[in-house]
């Protein structure tokens, strides 16, 4: 049996993770550290509220004694860092969140787990959850990225991730603190907040709204279902090399365009009385400052040495995905009604 602490576990990848945790993993003892910040959702966890496997735990990362405390009380043994903040256009109108959240949480995790786990950190795991953004953007014609290329961030995001990333090799080669880094390509799926790409064009399109696409649309982007993300930190939480990073992508490059272009045609699948109006939609906006122009990652090295593969194509995740937001409607809709969504920032 594990206990495993999920940061940022009501959040859109974080939630999904517990639901599939549990799924294969139904002993485990799971608690969740979640600030609820406008991204963060109980709702993403409802299915599960009773649940006696599962405590929620409303609070800050960076809350040192906090952070103690639930290591000890719930004798945690496996952390699963994904708490962050994660837009790019809101870490450009204020980027002091950004480096709180995920430099300073980061690093009180980091300490808290290196008191905690002193005398038995061979039998403990740090997952720390990053992004391929830390590395930049790539020319047309450059290789994907794979984990030895240089970090280039370009986005107060990105530079904050990329401190943390700094931070958790640092604390495997100076402590030996048992850590390991997954850095993956854009997710997509159920739960994710609206205001990224994927459901923002979504649920706009559901409701006859302008789908906003910047600049010229020609911003490349390595698509992963979010499931398939789970299951990769799942084989590097098992089988990955301490102190190693693992890329989590699925040589899936789409132009953005093109992804608004196959969310409207497989809403036009599901409503052809309304397929001709859905493209009609498509805006295209003043594109936003130090847009990175392409992203792709290498995920050979996943591959080969822990045997793990998409099981879904951008299609078929692509369509799980809508057909999740047209389910779930009420979800996003009490979302949107509370919350000032921004543009899409990938």
């Amino acid at each position: 049996m594990k206990h495993l602490l999920v940061t940022g576990g009501a959040g859109f990848i974080g939630s999904n993770f517990v639901h599939y945790w549990f799924t294969h993993h139904p002993e485990d003892r799971v608690v969740v550290l979640d600030k609820l910040t406008y991204a963060g959702n109980r709702a993403n966890l409802e299915t599960l509220e009773g649940d006696p496997r599962l405590r929620f735990v409303a609070g800050d990362i960076c809350d040192a004694p906090r952070v103690q405390s639930l290591l000890e009380e719930e004798r945690i043994d496996t952390v699963v860092h994904f708490a962050a903040e994660s837009h790019v256009d809101r870490s450009i109108a204020g980027p002091e969140p950004f480096i709180e959240t995920n430099i300073r949480g980061t690093f009180v995790l980091l300490e808290a787990c290196r008191r905690y786990w002193e005398d038995e950190a061979s039998d403990c795991r740090f997952l720390h959850v990053s992004t391929d953004e830390v590395y930049g953007t790539l020319a047309p014609d450059d290789p994907p990225f794979t984990e030895t290329t240089p970090y280039r961030p370009n986005s107060p995001y990105a530079a904050s991730k990329a401190g943390s990333d700094h931070l958790v090799r640092a604390y495997y080669h100076t402590y030996g603190l048992p850590v390991l880094t997954t850095n993956c390509s854009n997710n997509y799926g159920p739960y994710q907040f609206p205001e990224k790409l994927i459901p923002l064009i979504i649920t706009r399109a559901l409701e006859g709204q302008s789908l906003p696409v910047y600049g010229d649309g020609q911003q490349v982007r390595d698509w992963l279902y979010v499931e398939d993300h789970c299951r990769g930190i799942k084989a590097v939480l098992e089988r990955g090399q301490l102190g190693e990073t693992y890329n989590i992508g699925t040589r899936n490059e789409q132009r953005n365009l093109e992804t608004v272009g196959l969310v409207c045609d497989i809403l036009g699948s599901i409503y052809p009385e309304r397929a001709e109006q859905f493209r009609s939609l498509i805006t295209f906006v003043t594109d936003r400052p130090g847009h990175d122009r392409r992203y792709a990652i290498d995920p050979a090295r996943i591959e080969r040495e822990l045997d793990w593969r998409p099981v879904e194509n951008f299609e078929t995740g692509l369509r799980k995905t809508v057909e999740w937001y047209i389910e779930n409607r009420a979800w996003w809709q009490a979302l949107r009604a509370r919350q000032t969504l921004t543009f899409p920032s990938r």
